[in-house]
């Protein structure tokens, strides 16, 4: 095991757990100010994120973030202990354009590369997608930027991992 990383294999029994998250909310944006993700506990104060954020940027699926308890038993993240390479990729279909509100059609679109997503809400269909460490970076980016520039969709990267970046 690397210098610094976690053996999220050593705890014996897994308890699955929601960690909260606080931000600032964004102006135009959801007018939200926390959001919980489910995680798995893999150590007294350390967890590892099991959903795709919707509104949290800088975390991705699978990254181990480290907790502290509130007073009420809440779990809050206080920081990421260890990237898992995985990249988080938000995509609201443009009500206007030829997919129309259809999540199901932005999923579709990206059916090539088996991508992990959750949608929002039928109300708003934003798409939340767990990029792979291992996936195909560059081919995932051609087709965000050819669905954005056709007027599908507008998307965003909620957390990027270097070798995402640099494809």
């Amino acid at each position: 095991m690397a210098s610094g990383s976690v053996d999220v294999h050593s705890q014996r029994e897994a308890e699955d757990i929601k960690v909260w998250f606080r931000f600032i909310p964004r102006e135009g944006w959801l007018p939200f100010d926390t959001e919980g993700l489910w995680a798995t506990r893999v150590g007294e104060d350390l967890a590892q994120v099991r959903n795709v954020p919707f509104l949290q940027d800088g975390v991705a699926e699978d990254d181990i973030i480290r907790f502290v308890t509130d007073a009420d038993g809440r779990f809050w993240s206080v920081e990421q202990v260890q990237a898992s390479g995985n990249c988080t990729v938000r995509v609201l279909p443009n009500p206007a354009g030829p997919l129309g509100r259809s999540a199901r059609a932005v999923h579709a679109e990206f059916a090539a590369f088996n991508l992990g997503g959750e949608v929002f809400s039928e109300q708003l269909p934003l798409v939340a997608f767990n990029i792979p460490a291992d996936a195909d970076f560059a081919a995932i980016k051609l087709v965000l930027e050819r669905g954005q520039n056709s007027g599908w969709w507008h998307y965003e990267v909620g957390s990027g991992s270097t070798r995402w970046w640099d494809a």
